[in-house]
């Protein structure tokens, strides 16, 4: 209990700092929200109404003032309205964290549906050719950005072959490329460390008196050896989770893709400042929730942990 009181107090202080410093950094951006709302570049606008608008938004009060009235809305999940669509942020973020999540949920399946069995396999000294491909592989993928990547997906699965859709949503054929394009990525990643990590778990004393035990090579490899191996990586991946995000942002862009990631950098280039700072919030939420679901894949996977604790 002690431990989850902590966490829930250094998760609330990181998410009042983080919303304070997004907010200030936003007032503090160059530009004016209120100018690109009554589009002065495009129609005349007297100061008088310029004023006025400015006055109805808030932002003649304090910076301070202001911060703290967004603050008691969006305790109450109140994050105001959206300049660019006029409906409540709350509920543009609800209906697009489903597609992000989506798009997360099917790059992390690509990420390990491939580094896993590469890893395990390029950690076995015998398996030469596969071990040679793991290091290739891993240096190759890290050295590609996932935009760049991604570039080449579209050039030839949509453009060249047109067996691929390259932009929006609407059926799984749309989730291919931007989830092969953070998949992999991150799968060249992963295969070299879960090989560094089984190579080290494979020499640990268990494992060896597993052996011992007559155990198959394979239940070795997978039930002690790997599950060993498991534990570090999911700590980096938690470690990771805004990079993650942060991947699925360029993605998102990339392709067209209609997520929370491309609203939020929409919403940028219009300095639509309640979605911004509702982004950074969400964004938060769900960085925690996956470090909420890690620690509890920890403790199944090291129950001495918990009893430790």
């Amino acid at each position: 209990m002690i431990h989850v009181g902590r966490r829930l107090l250094e998760f609330i202080l990181f998410l009042l700092l983080l919303s304070f410093i997004s907010f200030v950094l936003m007032k503090l951006a160059p530009g004016d929200a209120v100018r690109d709302v009554l589009g002065v570049e495009d129609v005349a606008v007297n100061q008088d109404v310029i004023d006025a608008q400015r006055e109805e938004m808030g932002f003649n009060r304090p910076l301070l003032t202001q911060y703290r009235e967004w603050l008691f809305a969006a305790i109450q999940l109140d994050f105001g309205q959206s300049f660019m669509t006029r409906r409540p942020v709350t509920e543009e973020i609800i209906t697009r964290v489903p597609a992000t999540l989506l798009l997360t949920g099917t790059s992390v399946l690509v990420m390990v549906s491939i580094s896993i069995p590469i890893g395990i396999l390029s950690s076995f000294k015998s398996l030469s050719v596969i071990n040679q491909f793991g290091r290739i592989f891993a240096v190759v993928g890290t050295s590609i950005p996932g935009f760049w990547l991604g570039i080449l997906l579209i050039e030839l699965f949509s453009v060249r072959l047109g067996w691929l859709p390259s932009m929006g949503t609407g059926s799984i054929r749309h989730l291919i490329l931007p989830s092969l394009a953070l998949g992999l990525t991150m799968a060249a990643v992963y295969v070299r460390m879960i090989r560094s990590s089984m190579t080290i778990s494979m020499e640990k004393e268990f494992v060896r008196g597993a052996r011992a035990r007559g155990l198959s090579s394979w239940r070795v490899t997978l039930n002690h050896g790997f599950r060993h191996a498991l534990s570090p990586l999911l700590g980096y991946f938690s470690v990771t989770l805004g990079s993650l995000l942060g991947g699925t942002v360029v993605i998102e862009v990339l392709f067209s893709y209609p997520g929370l990631g491309k609203f939020a950098i929409d919403a940028i280039h219009n300095r639509d400042y309640p979605v911004i700072q509702g982004y950074m919030v969400a964004v938060a939420l769900l960085i925690t929730l996956f470090n909420v679901l890690n620690d509890a894949l920890q403790v199944w996977l090291q129950p001495e942990s918990r009893r430790r604790g």
